[in-house]
Formats: C-alpha cells, sequence, structure tokens
C-alpha cells in the first residue's frame, strides 16, 4: 500500500478526500487537523475501510511540528507517496480593514506550509523514484473576486509554487498538481456567508445565489466526492505526465 499524507483532513474538503482515498483500499492515510477528535474521526475511517491510519495535530504555521508530523509518518508506514497540501482559511474584509495578524496567518497556513511540508517529503520521494504532490488551490488560484487579497494572493502563490516543484520533480517521477475548486459547501463557506453578508450588505439568504454561485456556469456546489476522485487520478501511477497544471473544478467559472 501506498500512504498519504492529507492536511486538514478532520474536516471538509480535506475529510472528502480522504475517504474517496479510504475507499480504494489502496492508501495508509495520515490524517491532519485542529479538532480535538481527531484521533477518533482517522480511527473511525482506518476501521470502516480496513486501512492503516495515523493521526498528526501538526499545527500548519510551526514548521517544527510539520517536520515531525512528516518523520512519524515516515516511521510508521516506511515512506510517505502522496502529499495533499489541503489546509486553509479564509477572511473576508475590504483591504484598508483587513487585520494584518489575519493576512500573515492565510499566507502561512495556505502557502507557506506546502513549501515545507513538500520539503519533508522531497528526499523520500526522489529516492523511490515516485512522488505525487497534490495542492489544494482554488478557482482564486486563478481569478480574483474583491475583499479577499489574502486568499487570493494565498492560491495564486500555491498555483505558481506547483509549477516549479513540477519542473524540479520531473526527473525524479515526482508530479505535482493543483485543484482549483470553486465553492465547496464545507465548515469555511458556511462560515463566509455570514461575512459576505456583512460585506456586501445584503441578507444572509442572497449571499449563496447573488455571491458565491453568482460566477459559476453551473449553479451547484461543487461536490466532495469530485474533488477526492480528481486527486485520485493525479495521485495514481498512470498520471506521471500530468504535472504543473492547474485544473479547475468549479462549475465553468473560469470558462467566462
Amino acid at each position: 500500500m501506498k500512504t498519504a499524507l492529507i492536511t486538514g483532513s478532520t474536516s471538509g474538503i480535506g475529510l472528502g478526500i480522504a475517504r474517496e482515498f479510504a475507499k480504494t483500499k489502496k492508501y495508509n492515510i495520515i490524517f491532519n487537523g485542529l479538532e480535538a477528535n481527531g484521533q477518533e474521526i482517522a480511527d473511525g475511517i482506518g476501521k470502516e475501510f480496513g486501512i492503516g491510519v495515523m493521526f498528526s495535530n501538526a499545527n500548519m504555521l510551526k514548521p517544527e511540528e510539520l517536520r515531525k508530523m512528516v518523520d512519524d509518518g515516515i516511521k510508521k508506514f516506511g515512506g510517505i507517496d502522496i502529499l495533499i497540501n489541503n489546509a486553509g482559511i479564509q477572511h473576508v474584509s475590504a483591504v484598508e480593514d483587513f487585520p494584518d495578524e489575519k493576512w500573515n496567518a492565510i499566507i502561512g497556513i495556505n502557502l507557506t506550509s506546502a513549501f515545507y511540508l513538500t520539503k519533508a517529503v522531497w528526499k523520500g520521494m526522489k529516492e523511490r523514484k515516485f512522488g505525487r504532490i497534490i495542492n489544494i488551490a482554488s478557482a482564486h488560484g486563478l481569478v480574483a473576486s474583491e475583499f479577499k487579497s489574502a486568499y487570493v494572493a494565498s492560491k495564486h502563490g500555491i498555483v505558481g509554487f506547483t509549477k516549479t516543484i513540477a519542473l524540479e520533480g520531473a526527473p525524479f517521477n515526482i508530479s505535482c498538481n493543483a485543484i482549483c475548486p470553486g465553492y465547496v459547501k464545507t465548515p469555511l463557506v458556511e462560515k463566509q456567508i455570514a461575512d459576505q453578508a456583512k460585506t456586501h450588505n445584503i441578507p444572509e439568504s442572497e449571499v449563496v445565489s447573488k455571491i458565491m454561485l453568482y460566477k459559476q456556469a453551473v449553479k451547484d456546489f461543487v461536490s466532495l466526492e469530485t474533488l477526492g476522485q480528481t486527486a485520485l487520478l493525479l495521485a495514481s501511477e498512470h498520471a506521471n505526465t500530468i504535472t504543473g497544471t492547474a485544473i479547475p473544478v468549479d462549475g465553468g467559472w473560469n470558462a467566462q
């Protein structure tokens, strides 16, 4: 079995991707998140699908904790074959009111943590001549929206980072790709509804249709299963020539 490390995998998109990987029964999974019951979530999926699991509550803002998570995963499973940099946070605010600490946290969690983790798994991937690094970016890694300066900057940054790592990894059968989802109904998005209503001065009931899905041709949230299956394709041995891409999974948002 191969081993996948998925950050932010005890809730939202990360948990959805982890479940799709677990269903195949071909991957051990290293779970990561700050949920108090993270170990319980990991153990539950391990038992449900009969796979090996590990849980780490490593903080994305603390590089020493990220390195320890990787080291512990290698000790337990022998190596890390797939790295999915998914952990992320969001804040919606006009730039003049945007808190400095929110900017730093968003860039640190959404972008800089991917650098630390990629660096930590790189040696082992090179030695085994196999690695799949998948960065969960966003439609906002390809286009911008107002009031999301830090998030858009971080996601554009992760797309650029993806391209660089793809070039460096190509001689060693290490691919790197970004998945760029539109809106997915997760706790992160649910929390944005109130923020968006306040920022745009509209009722919360109108946020989904008038703000969130307005730019999508398909007026529906992206499903967790779709993202998980996309990640599984990119993680496969057959995807070695798919690298350096930023794949929109956004209901046609970027087709406009």
